[in-house]
């Protein structure tokens, strides 16, 4: 397959006709001071211009800066502009992920996608027709009000001109005003309805669409040579051996940094191969490992930042102090393909990049200070990625190829990481440490929570800096591992959802934050979340049993918020909470959280069985109610749900990154085994729809509850409460 350079900016506008794009305006612009803010991503991308344009032959091209990594987002963005410009949903043709072409809307990351893209598509769409159907009034000189549109063409008053006529040859650049009527709900096709994914069918059929797949011609292979384990240096290579290996077209070494380019893949890495064996590396000794990272975490120095004080009004002695600590190790994202990118340096000093990055341009700024050039002579284009997703390695390879291509310009590069580089280097989601603390009355009710985590950044996304590439850092002139710093308060990363929603008298929140690290650690879905609702959750199961209370109604009592109490009671109706009969060795949990505080509402509800004898655990069967705001596809939404049940269990069942200070252990999938699909319990998934409620992002507001749904159900089931994740059969068979 050829790549598909998507076209340049300059040809882009000429393409078609109608309703120009000029994109007039800088990504991220500040509005002046005084400016009324515009919804979801409008705000800093504000001209219509950036997002809609009118094309010739009765089409409509739709721009946007997230871009799909399996999430359906896309399909439910591309639903929302069909029914707010009122065309048919065919007739739209989407573009992402080019830095050239779209607007910057940051990494598709933190469930953002629809509240930020799929908020300000739908007003930009609406401002669009606004204007349109205000045109064909002019034009008719009738009330732009007794006016209807139909698949893009405007009628009334007996007369009907469609959008492509009524633009046609003109330009239209003008600020969003977000105060376009949106239509109502009666007059909708498709938001509400499940719509065929848009990147389905190809996947389905096994086209050649992922970035693994592109074959430009007259492309080479490159492969980059990594560190045997962190903190390494190269002290010497012999290449002249190298050199002369069939097919090797270049040796590059720049420091630490050692790569070969090829002209067939086998002989890339042949020659990476007879690198590595050729390198001799200076290695840094006394790293923590992931026996003693916890104890490491907990003897830093941390910023600690108070994110949560309220002081209970009732200063009366509590009856009881219940504590707890937990721990979640390092996980990495386990790709099913490993990390790729294409890259090639033009003669015009323009690097053109493919990459699975979800954060393109951020990851286009780091490699243009990576390589010393203006971030205007890098385009990063996204092509989706074989099981991509969080800041795993694709930015990494993206300045791999980059820096491969400058050496070898002319030609595309293309760099694949093996098994065990994406194993070993890609940032893995970071330990923790939580301790919570409660007093309680006579009843069994909290009156004070103090809740403390320790933890690493989440954070490490290119972020505009080539000291977050993994090449940047080992460069002869290397560029610095920034400082981490925890600059969102709470919900930000590590914090995510460590304030509790319930509504307890006494609360202290205080995020113990490292800005060093014992492993290499970023994004990985829900960053902080999952350690965070697995230890509230977990804990406040522990507290209802204390109480002999049912944990259902034991939640209910301190949980205010409507929205959060009807997931609850949902899902417990949904598993059939109250009439359950108990077996032995069989146990049910349920767990809750909104994510972030502030995106969907998720509940959780397991059946589980375990074998006292192996230690193992089978999980059965699992529920899910949740509330993401007005639904667009309740297909994409449940698949977004089910898949976090699934990848949230295989962490909470299997994985944890093994290493040691001679490097990562955890090298392949006999070494990092994940949930196989023999495993996958019977899931069941029901949505909440709130119409008219602002959208709120779904990906990754499962991974929390399932965690603390698991271990709530193998208490249930064994008497034994497990407070250290992936509960391994060989964790359970200890503690028996």
């Amino acid at each position: 397959m050829n790549a598909v350079f998507k076209p340049s900016r300059r040809t882009f506008l000429v393409a078609g006709g109608s309703l120009a794009i000029a994109f007039t305006v800088p990504a991220f612009a500040q509005a002046p001071a005084g400016t009324p803010r515009l919804p979801g991503d409008l705000q800093t991308n504000r001209k219509l211009s950036m997002w809609l344009r009118i094309e010739a032959g009765g089409k409509v091209r739709l721009l946007v800066g997230k871009v799909e990594i399996g999430q359906g987002a896309l399909t439910a963005v591309q639903q929302i502009c069909a029914d707010e410009l009122c065309v048919d949903f065919d007739r739209i043709v989407l573009t992402s992920g080019d830095t050239e072409l779209v607007p910057n809307e940051g990494a598709t990351a933190g469930s953002l996608s629809m509240p930020g893209c799929g908020t300000a598509v739908r007003h930009a769409a609406a401002d669009a027709r606004q204007i349109l159907v205000k045109l064909a009034a002019e034009k008719w000189q009738v009330d732009a009000s007794k006016l209807d549109v139909e698949d893009g063409t405007i009628k009334g008053n007996g007369k009907a001109i469609s959008y492509w006529d009524l633009v046609s040859g003109q330009e239209l650049e003008v600020e969003a005003t977000g105060q376009g009527p949106l239509r109502p709900r009666d007059k909708r096709r498709y938001i509400g309805k499940s719509h065929p994914r848009i990147d389905l069918p190809a996947k389905m059929t096994g086209q050649a669409i992922f970035v693994q797949d592109l074959r430009p011609q007259g492309m080479v292979h490159g492969r980059v040579v990594r560190l045997p384990a962190y903190g390494a240096t190269l002290q010497s290579v012999d290449t002249g051996a190298i050199e002369k290996l069939p097919g090797v077209l270049k040796v590059v070494r720049d420091g630490s940094f050692l790569g070969v380019i090829a002209e067939r893949e086998e002989q890339a890495i042949a020659a990476a191969d007879a690198l590595r064996d050729a390198a001799r590396w200076t290695l840094l000794k006394g790293q923590p490992t992931s026996e003693t990272v916890y104890d490491w975490l907990l003897a830093q120095t941390p910023q600690d930042i108070l994110i949560k004080d309220q002081p209970r009004k009732d200063r009366s002695a509590a009856v009881a102090t219940v504590e707890a600590e937990f721990r979640r190790p390092y996980q990495m994202h386990g790709s099913i393909g490993p990390s790729c990118a294409l890259a090639a340096f033009g003669n015009d000093g323009v690097m053109t990049i493919q990459t699975h990055s979800q954060s393109v341009f951020e990851t286009r700024n780091a490699i243009a200070m990576l390589l010393g050039i203006a971030p205007q002579k890098v385009r990063c284009q996204h092509v989706q990625g074989s099981g991509c997703y969080g800041h795993n390695g694709a930015d990494d390879v993206a300045a791999d190829a980059a820096l491969l291509a400058r050496a070898f310009s002319g030609r595309p590069v293309r760099v694949q990481w093996m098994r065990h580089d994406e194993h070993k280097w890609e940032p893995y989601g970071s330990a923790m440490v939580t301790r919570i603390k409660a007093g309680l009355d006579g009843e069994g009710n909290v009156l004070d929570w103090d809740y403390q985590l320790w933890s690493t950044s989440h954070l490490t996304r290119p972020n505009n800096n080539a000291g977050n590439l993994l090449a940047g850092g080992v460069l002869a002139k290397a560029f610095p591992l920034p400082t981490p710093v925890n600059i969102g308060g709470p919900n930000y990363a590590a914090d995510r959802n460590a304030i509790p929603m319930y509504e307890f008298p006494g609360q202290k929140v205080t995020t113990h934050f490292i800005t060093s690290f014992a492993a290499r650690a970023s994004s990985t879905r829900a960053l902080g979340a999952y350690a965070n609702v697995f230890s509230i959750e977990s804990f406040v199961d522990e507290l209802a049993h204390r109480a002999k209370a049912d944990p259902v109604e034991y939640r209910l009592r301190s949980l205010k918020n409507e929205r959060a109490r009807a997931v609850l009671q949902k899902t417990a109706d949904m598993f059939g909470w109250s009439t359950w009969k108990k077996q032995p060795n069989h146990g049910r949990g349920i767990a809750y959280a909104m994510y972030k505080n502030l995106a969907t509402y998720c509940a959780v509800a397991l059946e589980v069985e375990v074998d006292r004898g192996s230690g193992q655990i089978k999980v059965l069967r699992a529920v899910s109610a949740n509330d993401a705001g007005e639904i667009v596809s309740p297909d994409g939404v449940k698949n977004q749900i089910e898949g976090g049940i699934v990848q949230s269990l295989s962490w909470s069942l299997k994985e944890a990154v093994r290493f040691d200070d001679s490097g990562v252990l955890s090298e392949d999938w006999l070494s990092y085994p994940i949930l196989t699909f023999s495993e996958v319990p019977e899931i069941e998934v029901e949505l909440i729809d709130r119409p008219g409620q602002p959208f709120l992002g779904a990906g990754e507001a499962s991974q929390g509850p399932t965690g603390a749904a698991l271990a709530n159900a193998v208490f249930d089931a064994i008497g034994v409460r497990y407070r250290e994740l992936p509960l391994t059969p060989e964790r359970v068979k200890r503690a028996l």
